[in-house]
């Protein structure tokens, strides 16, 4: 598939998840373990059928690896989700999962004894100012809270530090699979494929945990107003609706970054993924008219500033512009 192909596919279908995730999480804030579910059930199944044949595909990267891998995408996932349900607002939790830099290259010097460069330790202090500036607007918007009780907004605001907390326990978890993940592509080569199907199916058994609460949202969902679908005519719970265009729209997201992967180089990735999160973020502020001042445009700002400096973006479109000038004067 052609790269540009593959760009769209992120773009469309991230931002469009985004959308649906955000009216999910609107109408019921806990739904997030329902919606993971949904989304590694439907991962799994394809992978099933199309990467691993049925079960008959032996996987390049021992199973008991992937485990590991597994635990610590599980609990991400579920972690991240149950944020959304402590006061976290949708752009803080988007803007703050961008951290992942910061956590990849702390984890980095830490485990893998890495060393990197004065224009890398620049950007991870762009994203770190960026994230502590929108993270103490919110913060000062929760601690402004009205209600009737002084205690309810005093909860609300530990709620909040709850949040954030669970925030930076999933950003760490997540480097730190991260690094794993990279130490077993050295050993066994890149199998980006394979991993996106373990990851997803391996996971499945402990949604059982969770059975209660997916449970009472699926009764919730089958509860909501009927929707009429476009040119089927068919009938279905709004809320169903929702659920369904999520998961299809995060498998193109998903889709189009392992396409990614695997025709651009690993730059090219970081950037287009970095300009989705950005997009993302605009398509949530501007659809939902979600609070956003001032101070948190300019805490973004740093974050994907910072983010783009760490890729190196400024140095490659200046070589490019170098090469184009020399080529002209040959000419």
């Amino acid at each position: 598939m052609h790269p540009a192909l593959a760009v769209g596919l992120v773009f469309s279908g991230c931002c469009s998840n985004v959308v649906f995730l955000e009216l999910l999480a609107r109408a019921f804030p806990g739904c997030g373990n329902i919606v993971t579910f949904s989304q590694f059930l439907f991962i799994a199944v394809e992978g099933f059928i199309f990467q691993a044949n049925f079960g008959r595909k032996k996987s390049a990267i021992p199973v008991r690896y992937y485990l590991i891998m597994v635990a610590m995408f599980f609990t991400v996932s579920v972690v991240n989700n149950y944020a959304l349900n402590l006061n976290i607002s949708m752009p803080l939790h988007m803007i703050f999962r961008s951290g992942s830099l910061i956590a990849n290259m702390v984890l980095g010097i830490i485990i893998l004894k890495k060393r990197y460069s004065v224009s890398k330790y620049l950007s991870i202090a762009l994203v770190s100012v960026g994230i502590f500036i929108c993270t103490l607007m919110s913060a000062k918007q929760v601690a402004s809270y009205q209600t009737s009780n002084v205690d309810d907004g005093f909860s609300a605001f530990l709620w909040w530090l709850l949040g954030i907390a669970a925030l930076t326990f999933a950003l760490l978890v997540s480097a730190r699979m991260g690094i794993f993940q990279e130490t077993l592509y050295k050993e066994f080569g890149k199998h980006s494929k394979e991993a996106l199907f373990y990851n997803h199916a391996l996971p499945l058994p402990g949604f059982l945990l969770l059975a209660p609460d997916i449970y009472n949202h699926a009764v919730m969902f089958s509860q909501s107003e009927p929707f009429q679908l476009p040119v089927l005519g068919l009938q279905m719970p709004i809320m169903w609706f929702y659920l369904l265009m999520n998961v299809i729209t995060q498998y193109v997201c998903i889709r189009g970054v392992f396409i990614l992967t695997t025709e651009c180089p690993s730059l090219t990735v970081t950037l287009v993924v970095t300009l989705r999160k950005f997009l993302s973020l605009i398509f949530s502020i501007l659809y939902f008219h979600n609070p956003f001042t001032t101070w948190h445009w300019i805490g973004t700002l740093f974050v994907f500033m910072g983010t783009l400096l760490y890729t190196e973006v400024w140095n490659t479109i200046g070589s490019v512009a170098g090469k184009d000038k020399k080529e002209t004067k040959k000419d």
